[in-house]
């Protein structure tokens, strides 16, 4: 499962954990991450992930994006991943519970 093989990745190469759901109290600062698409074309699996970084600051949050998206660019040395783009990333701050946030979605083709 695609989902587990970033985890574990991240999980690695981060200094902070990473989550594909919230669960009760939250680190500071950690990467939330879900799969929002996926596609399949000639047998290559093809999938779009959102991943949020937070931390108490914008300044923080904003820090964690740029490392998270030169850590997920690395998957590409994995056996299972085959092509790595950045769709977008950008100030993703949630103005509901006040949590300083960065979002960056990747189009990832794996097996």
């Amino acid at each position: 499962m695609i989902e587990i093989i970033i985890k574990n990745f991240l999980d690695t190469h981060l200094s902070v954990s990473s989550f594909l759901e919230k669960k009760g109290k939250m680190p500071l600062s950690y990467v939330l991450f879900e799969k929002t698409g996926s596609s399949k074309s000639n047998h290559l699996l093809s999938s779009t992930f959102a991943f949020q970084s937070y931390a108490p600051s914008m300044y923080e949050a904003a820090k964690l994006n740029e490392k998270l998206k030169e850590v997920v660019e690395q998957l590409i040395k994995l056996n299972e991943i085959s092509n790595v783009s950045l769709n977008s990333d950008y100030n993703f701050t949630d103005t509901e519970t006040k949590e300083y946030r960065y979002q960056a979605v990747f189009d990832i083709n794996h097996y």
